[in-house]
């Protein structure tokens, strides 16, 4: 079984005190928690199909993804599959060339996970964001899911605003000031604070 990052705990604590509304999400999600499957390219590839389409479509065409690799998600396995192959799973042309990219990077090598490891975030994003096709969303997103960074806020993710707006009973979507100001009260922990948010309005878990 999965265990919460070593962080997990202090923060639902940390943060429970700092935010009422909050509290009350963590107290209804109280089993859940941020998992990884440690696994970098499985991530990446992961977040490129989930890429500007709704969860739901993103899981379908996942599953067929993972029928075309035979559940053997690597770099060999995707080079190896024809571009007619990944459009009948259901990926545009943009997203297959993205795939094939990013599997030529951890097959050469060329994407330096230990390097990466030692960075912040800030570096670590822009490490990221080098590959073609991920963006600062993506970038986020990998290392929320793979490498459990604590304090990241994705706010592009359409998902994270919505729940703020419904949450926080703003206005869609909420002013940058009123970003920044939830920003500062999660400081430090705003990972946690994401998938809280997540989970208040769409319950299934997201694993990336």
């Amino acid at each position: 079984m999965k265990k919460p990052p070593a962080y997990w705990n202090k923060a639902k604590r940390i943060l429970s005190k700092r935010d009422p509304v909050l509290r009350k999400i963590m107290n209804k999600f109280n089993k859940g928690y941020l998992t990884s499957r440690k696994d970098p390219f499985f991530s990446l590839c992961r977040t490129i199909i989930g890429q500007q389409i709704s969860t739901k479509a993103a899981d379908s065409i996942w599953l067929k993804f993972e029928i075309k690799c035979k559940k053997k998600i690597i770099p060999k396995t995707v080079l190896k599959l024809t571009s007619r192959s990944l459009r009948n799973a259901g990926l545009s042309r943009q997203k297959i060339n993205y795939l094939k990219n990013i599997a030529k990077s951890f097959k050469n090598n060329s994407f330096n996970m230990k390097n990466l490891k030692k960075m912040n975030d800030n570096l670590a994003i822009d490490y990221i964001t080098q590959l073609k096709g991920l963006g600062v969303w993506s970038a986020q997103m990998f290392l929320m899911f793979n490498l459990n960074r604590p304090d990241i806020f994705p706010t592009k993710d359409i998902g994270l605003i919505r729940a703020i707006s419904k949450n926080y009973k703003t206005s869609y979507p909420p002013s940058k000031r009123f970003l920044n100001r939830i920003s500062k009260i999660h400081s430090g922990y705003r990972s946690v604070f994401t998938w809280y948010m997540w989970r208040s309005i769409d319950p299934v878990d997201v694993e990336y």
